[in-house]
């Protein structure tokens, strides 16, 4: 695991308590670096300040992302919404804004990493529609092209996959992907549109990952347009 902080107390105490969690954990506080480290040590897990010198945290994750699927837990001062979404639109898995809990961090690492290591279902192989996901490897494909998908974006389809047709409020999604029985709803938001750009033709205009308006998501694993028995309810309608 790295731990990347140029705070030197938060460093500190962050790696002595991913350490006594029984962590191998590195160090460092630049930004540069980090990206060097994360290409040589091949972490399982970083957790990245979003300001750095060098290079900020936003970048650092892009540039780490871009090599491996490693999960990013990104740690954070500014406490405006948009703040926090810039860290997950640059590929970040969570994030803690300081000051933070210790403890709730080795948690948050504890969850991600279960949701990396663990089977998201028995099935070893997922297919439904154009889409063969392997839980093993972690690996998606559509249509025959392999996907580049966050940790969480893997999960959220995932789990969409295996309840296709089924709506889910965001409130939902928070607990069965990220494990949260509270947290920032725009988290959810975020994942869904950048998931969206990668597994939709038209982002703008999805036929797959549907809102229900007022309601939350659903998955369809064939275009809405393309079924007659939608024509009566077309996305977005609410029947009792």
């Amino acid at each position: 695991m790295l731990v990347v902080d140029d705070d030197a107390t938060v460093s500190e105490v962050v790696c002595s308590y991913l350490r006594s969690a029984g962590f191998i954990v590195d160090a460092c506080g630049d930004g540069l670096e980090a990206v060097e480290l994360a290409r040589d040590l091949r972490p399982d897990l970083v957790v990245l300040d979003r300001m750095l010198p060098g290079i900020d945290g936003l970048e650092v994750c892009r540039r780490i992302r871009s090599g491996r699927m490693v999960p990013v837990i990104m740690l954070t001062a500014l406490r405006e919404q948009d703040d926090r979404i810039d860290g997950l639109e640059a590929g970040a898995d969570d994030y803690l804004a300081k000051p933070f809990s210790p403890r709730e961090l080795v948690l948050r690492v504890q969850s991600v990493l279960r949701r990396t290591l663990t089977d998201f279902a028995p099935e070893a192989v997922l297919e439904v529609g154009t889409f063969r996901l392997d839980i093993s490897s972690r690996r998606v494909s559509l249509g025959g092209t392999e996907l580049a998908l966050t940790v969480r974006e893997f999960d959220l389809l995932a789990f969409l996959l295996r309840h296709p047709r089924q709506v889910f409020s965001r409130e939902e999604l928070l607990r069965a992907v990220w494990g949260w029985e509270f947290g920032d709803l725009s988290t959810v938001t975020v994942h869904v549109r950048r998931l969206r750009e990668k597994i939709e033709p038209d982002p703008a205009h999805p036929t797959l990952l549907n809102t229900v308006w007022g309601v939350g998501y659903r998955f369809d694993t064939e275009p809405v347009a393309a079924r007659a028995s939608d024509a009566a309810y077309p996305v977005g309608t609410v029947t009792s």
